[in-house]
Order: structure tokens, then C-alpha cells, then sequence
């Protein structure tokens, strides 16, 4: 009986150290960041539309709802959380356009409108509420691309033209004038997401040809430089175990910025966040996006808030509005 009461014991203490690893190993892989929803959008459910940030407003404007491709634009209230509906882009009905604000004033251009590659540009002036065509954009008409602001000048590039691209292009406000840049060395794609942290753009994912794209790119206005980043591929290598686990690759993500961190939401085939540190070159995983996994949503920041919305799953649409608490545990009984 004495031998049969230890070996119970032993069983039962086994058992225990059993127990006690998995629960370590659960809490290690509870992921911080927890999703809120927000005031739906009020325009129809769409993919694949453009937006821009002006203080404490975002408007999101053109797009496809899977039968119609879209000119409507709305503001969205950031400190109310509501949505207003503002004068109609002027430009053809469209998307895949991409945009970008500078002094105050938001820009809208490139696109696909069901039949023809464009290359228009337009202007938006919040406090009249109106639109003016400006020159068009210099490089070959594509939808796709990125577009970004830094250094007070605006920047279209990448995209699909019938091809792959790789070109960049500086918008000057003032001058109303487009100028090749060089020196972008990464791979051509599409669809890759960008983010703005501290006055400097950092590019990455997207697809070409098929292939997921891995690298990373920052760019610098001050002396229009790209330098390459670590890649955002797993890595066998055991000196780089920092981006063993990485899942960060796919394309039609949405990307924003607040606090200092970048931030990629969802895309094709994936409804992962994963969150950069410029200062370490490092990405860390946050929870996932709360709602319905998603492709061609948007992604923006509103005074260091983040927030993702719209996109399509197959042919499904959504209107939804999703904003992401970084450093909150998730709770899914807030929303």
C-alpha cells in the first residue's frame, strides 16, 4: 500500500508540472490589444477606397461595392465618432486610388474604374468643401499604389500598370508639380501597405506576380534615401531568433501609425496585427482584428488613435469600424 501511495503521488505531481507548463505556455501566448468597435460607416459597405487624415477628421472617399464603383466622400468625426457626408470626388467613380494630406488640404488620385488605368489627381479643401483637379500624376496611369506624406511633400508609388512597379514619385504642393525620385531598390508590387512614424515612411508587403513580397523599406525625406529593414519573413537562421515566429507577410493589408509604432492589420488570407518599433527593427504580434477577417480595407491614425474599417471578404462587403487599443488586454464583451 505504501508503494502504491508513491507512485499516486508521483502521478499526481507529474500531472501538476504537466498542468502548470500548459498554463505557462497559454499566458505566453496571450497577445496584448484589444479591438472596440466604432460608429458604423454611413456610406455603402465598399473595398478598395482612399482616404486621408486632416486633424481630427478622416475622409474616406471613392471605392467598389462589388457591383458599383464609387465618387462619395465622408469625414469621419473622430472625437464624436460619427460620420458626415461631404461633396462628391469629381474625378470618374473609382477605385484603388490612393491619397495623402499636406497643409491641411487632402489629395486623391490613380485608380481603376472598370475599364481604364487612371493617372487624374485632385485636390480636396476641407474648409469649402470643394474638389479641384490638379496636374496629373507624371508616371503611368496604375491602381494599387501606395501614397504617403512626409517632409511636406506627397508621394505616390509602386502599384500595377499592367505590370509590377517599383517607380516613386514627389508631389510639391506649391508648385502644383510631380518629380521622379530614384534610388528605390526594393522588389515591384502591388497592394503593399505603408506607415508614417516620426517623419519618416516605412514600406513593406504587398505581392508580385504572386509572391509575397518580404522585404522592408524606410524612407527619408531629408535626403530621399530608402534603406532596407530587417525582413518580415520567418527566419531559420538561430542568431536571428528575434523573427522566428513571424506571420507578418501577405498583401492588400491595412497599415497605420500612433505612439511611435507602425501598425499592419489583416489582408488577403489573414486578420493578424503585427506592431513595429522603429528604434529596435522589431515587430511584435498584438490580437487580432476582432472583427471579420478582411482584404482592401483602410487603415489610418488620428491623434496617436488607430483605426481600421470597410473591406471584403470573397463577396462580402462590410461598413464596419474597428479601433485597436494596443495595450489594453482584449475584452470581448465591450463591443
Amino acid at each position: 500500500m505504501t508503494i502504491l501511495k508513491g507512485r499516486t503521488l508521483i502521478t499526481m505531481l507529474l500531472l501538476g508540472l504537466v498542468f502548470v507548463s500548459c498554463t505557462n505556455n497559454d499566458d505566453e501566448e496571450e497577445l496584448l490589444g484589444n479591438w472596440i468597435k466604432k460608429s458604423s460607416f454611413d456610406g455603402p459597405a465598399r473595398s478598395s477606397a482612399a482616404s486621408f487624415v486632416i486633424g481630427s477628421y478622416a475622409y474616406v472617399a471613392t471605392g467598389y461595392t462589388g457591383d458599383e464603383y464609387l465618387k462619395d466622400l465622408w469625414a469621419y468625426n473622430s472625437d464624436g465618432d460619427y460620420w458626415e457626408q461631404k461633396a462628391d470626388f469629381t474625378g470618374v467613380a473609382r477605385s484603388s486610388a490612393s491619397g495623402f494630406s499636406i497643409e491641411g488640404n487632402g489629395y486623391i488620385g490613380l485608380g481603376y474604374d472598370g475599364t481604364n488605368k487612371l493617372k487624374d489627381f485632385y485636390q480636396y479643401n476641407p474648409d469649402n468643401n470643394t474638389w479641384t483637379q490638379k496636374t496629373d500624376f507624371t508616371g503611368t496611369a496604375r491602381y494599387s499604389a501606395v501614397g504617403f506624406q512626409v517632409g511636406g511633400k506627397g508621394y505616390f508609388g509602386t502599384g500595377y500598370d499592367g505590370n509590377y512597379l517599383k517607380d516613386f514619385y514627389q508631389y510639391d504642393a506649391n508648385s502644383d508639380t510631380w518629380t521622379q525620385l530614384n534610388g528605390f531598390s526594393g522588389n515591384k508590387r502591388r497592394n503593399a501597405a505603408v506607415f508614417v512614424i516620426d517623419d519618416k515612411a516605412y514600406l513593406g508587403t504587398g505581392i508580385n506576380n504572386g509572391v509575397y513580397q518580404v522585404d522592408f523599406w524606410m524612407f527619408d525625406p531629408s535626403n530621399e534615401t530608402w534603406t532596407r529593414k530587417r525582413d518580415i519573413d520567418q527566419d531559420d537562421d538561430d542568431d536571428e531568433s528575434y523573427n522566428d515566429d513571424y506571420n507578418i507577410v501577405r498583401t492588400n493589408a491595412s497599415a497605420f501609425s500612433m505612439n511611435g509604432l507602425g501598425y499592419v492589420v489583416a489582408g488577403e488570407s489573414s486578420k493578424t496585427v503585427w506592431e513595429y518599433n522603429p528604434s529596435t527593427d522589431v515587430w511584435n504580434e498584438k490580437t487580432s482584428l476582432e472583427g471579420s477577417g478582411r482584404t482592401d480595407a483602410i487603415g489610418f491614425g488620428i491623434n496617436e488613435r488607430g483605426f481600421v474599417l470597410l473591406g471584403r471578404s470573397g463577396s462580402t462587403y462590410y461598413d464596419d469600424v474597428w479601433e485597436l487599443k494596443p495595450q489594453d488586454e482584449q475584452n470581448d464583451d465591450d463591443n
